[in-house]
């Protein structure tokens, strides 16, 4: 009798385990690093080519989610590059609104100029990117 408790038990704690995995993951892991958006960002080889510069309107930017990248024109001629990764908890950017790049996960604000946090729960700024633009045309640094 004690075996089948034993076993009932284990398999009671795996179930219960197993049904909780999706939740965790959904969380993330709260610590903040958004590592596997990251870690796309740092895949994309040197070279690679966002897009044209006409696709960035000037204060405010475009997001190339394919490419887990962001790019911003705050100024006329001035193009930044960042990291879409939300540095809360992982999620991808979702937009460029109002002079900002903005998180509808969890609501975090960042800066189109440098990638600093402007509001919500971002504990860190955006990941800078590099890239150059040279006759029209954005590419990975």
């Amino acid at each position: 009798m004690a075996d089948q408790l034993t076993r009932r038990t284990t398999l009671a704690g795996a179930a219960g385990l197993t049904a909780s995995l999706p939740l965790l993951a959904a969380c993330g892991g709260g610590s903040g690093s958004g590592a596997s958006g990251q870690d796309k960002v740092t895949r994309n080889k040197p070279g690679t080519v966002v897009g044209p510069t006409s696709d960035v309107p000037v204060g405010s930017g475009k997001i190339y989610g394919d490419l887990n990248v962001v790019v911003t024109q705050p100024e006329a001629g001035t193009f930044k590059a960042f990291s879409a990764t939300c540095t809360h908890q992982g999620c991808q950017v979702s937009s460029v609104d109002h002079q900002a790049i903005l998180c509808r996960c969890h609501f975090s604000k960042f800066s189109i100029e440098n990638g600093s946090v402007e509001g919500g729960p971002a504990p860190a700024p955006l990941q800078s990117v590099p890239i150059t633009v040279t006759n029209g045309q954005i590419t990975l640094a």
